[in-house]
């Protein structure tokens, strides 16, 4: 590895926060734009801080660079790797396995194998750009053993490691062949954060049974007289630049586009998703299209805007889902469609922020209905854009965002009934009623933004390392 600076802080993900800008010889690059990156990017920018992850794509040089004064350290992995270790044992076992195992997971020795192998990469790289008693945050399930990988090679780092997904109970955990090797790499770090208080209990009760380590509520006490965390941090969004982005012209003449080509007096109900199983797209669709059948809502009264971004498009069970969601597509728009006014508008596509927060503010009814999320952020953005206080969101309570927005019309999206009824009540609630609900949803999120969540877990972190001696 190139000789890289030894930085204060450093983030290790799986992706660096940038994208390559296609179109060009020369690698060009431009920072993304996912709530991440905008919580981490002042912290960075003050400890001149470094963030290691895979870059996407083969470089020339993987060396450390610098974009828009962040600094980087790409990590190379070949096309074995990204078959084994990502689309594999990250996307084809763990994804699965720690969504409830809404769709089958994989278990192969080759696969578990890479990940062990691209996880030390991580870690490797970690300790050689750390300065003394730095602070490292590892990010995700797919570098689950970087903390203890971490620790062996650099005793004197403070470790904080966050999930970003969910954490299962003990009667899913324990089919993966390699479950006792994931809960001791998750051991190596001082505070390890989930997004719900049930995903931390889950990890300090397997902690226990499996590993034999007594623990007090959050605290684990290990056999080395060390102590840690697992706590609940939920995640949140950078609310006052998103409201900013949704108040502007061109956002509202856009939103007002959007409604006169569906059709000024329809309800739009919308759904936005990455094109994934877990995501509860088709039930969804299905619960619409029993509204129209049984004549509870006609085509002249309403509308479904779906988008559904591309994803993983190499995995299987991603081809598949795409393929069943596209079918329930077609069935509705045939079967109940009519030249002009379509039930369904399906976008398997992405856009840029503004596109949807037009999006958001054209919306009446946000259909957001997960078997399992470990927050979704897709609810926080639409209630931040509501900023006149009306519009309604019906979701899932299996997605994190539930335990704080609870004035949402919450459902069972295994219930086609109840989902039915609920987005029923959502389109015909008192607009009195949908207010009082979105100011107190709003608030919630101003109030736990981006910022005060990254700034929450650095803290403790700080404190953890102080309490460990």
């Amino acid at each position: 590895m190139a000789e890289t600076s030894k930085c204060p802080f450093v983030v290790v993900a799986n992706r660096l926060p940038v994208d390559r800008v296609s179109g060009d010889d020369s690698a060009q690059w431009r920072t993304s734009p996912g709530g991440l990156v905008t919580a981490l990017e002042p912290v960075l920018r003050q400890h001149n801080g470094v963030w290691i992850g895979w870059p996407g794509s083969a470089l020339d040089d993987y060396a450390q660079f610098e974009v828009d004064g962040l600094n980087l350290l790409p990590i190379e992995l070949t096309g074995d790797e990204i078959e084994a270790y990502y689309e594999g044992m990250s996307n084809s076992t763990l994804w699965p396995l720690y969504h409830d195992v809404v769709a089958k997971p994989a278990f192969h020795r080759e696969w578990w194998e890479a990940y062990v192998q691209v996880n030390q990469r991580f870690a490797d790289a970690a300790a050689q750009c750390a300065a003394r008693d730095a602070v490292v945050w590892v990010h995700d399930y797919q570098l689950q053993l970087v903390p203890a990988m971490l620790r062996a090679l650099r005793p004197d780092v403070r470790i904080g490691f966050f999930l970003h997904i969910p954490f299962p109970p003990t009667e899913l955990f324990k089919q993966l062949p390699w479950r006792n090797q994931i809960l001791e790499g998750l051991l190596g770090a001082d505070l390890v954060g989930f997004q719900r208080p049930g995903g931390a209990a889950n990890f300090a009760r397997l902690v226990r049974l499996r590993l034999g380590h007594k623990n007090h509520r959050e605290r684990i006490y290990l056999d080395d007289g060390r102590q840690l965390t697992a706590q609940a941090y939920p995640i949140s969004i950078d609310f006052t630049s998103l409201e900013k982005l949704a108040r502007t012209p061109q956002v509202q003449q856009r939103s007002e586009e959007i409604r006169s080509e569906l059709g000024d007096s329809r309800t739009i109900f919308l759904g936005v998703d990455r094109l994934d199983y877990t995501k509860g797209i088709r039930q969804r669709l299905r619960a619409f299209g029993e509204l129209i059948v049984d004549e509870l809502i006609s085509l002249d009264d309403a509308v479904f805007v779906q988008v559904a971004s591309p994803s993983r498009e190499r995995v299987q069970q991603y081809i598949e889902v795409r393929h069943d969601i596209e079918r329930w597509v077609g069935r509705i728009n045939g079967d109940l469609g009519r030249i002009g006014r379509q039930p369904i508008h399906y976008l398997h596509s992405s856009y840029p922020r503004e596109e949807m927060a037009a999006l958001f503010r054209a919306a009446d009814v946000m259909v957001v209905t997960p078997f399992a999320d470990g927050m979704n952020l897709v609810a926080k953005e639409f209630v931040t854009c509501r900023y006149e206080n009306n519009g309604a969101l019906v979701l899932s309570e299996f997605a994190g965002a539930a335990d704080e927005l609870r004035q949402a019309f919450l459902v069972n999206p295994h219930d086609i009934n109840g989902l039915r009824d609920s987005m029923l009540a959502a389109m015909l609630a008192d607009p009195r009623d949908l207010a009082r609900r979105m100011r107190a949803m709003r608030r919630q999120v101003r109030e736990n933004d981006i910022d005060s969540w990254a700034t929450k877990f650095l803290t403790d972190l700080a404190g953890e390392r102080m309490r460990s001696g």
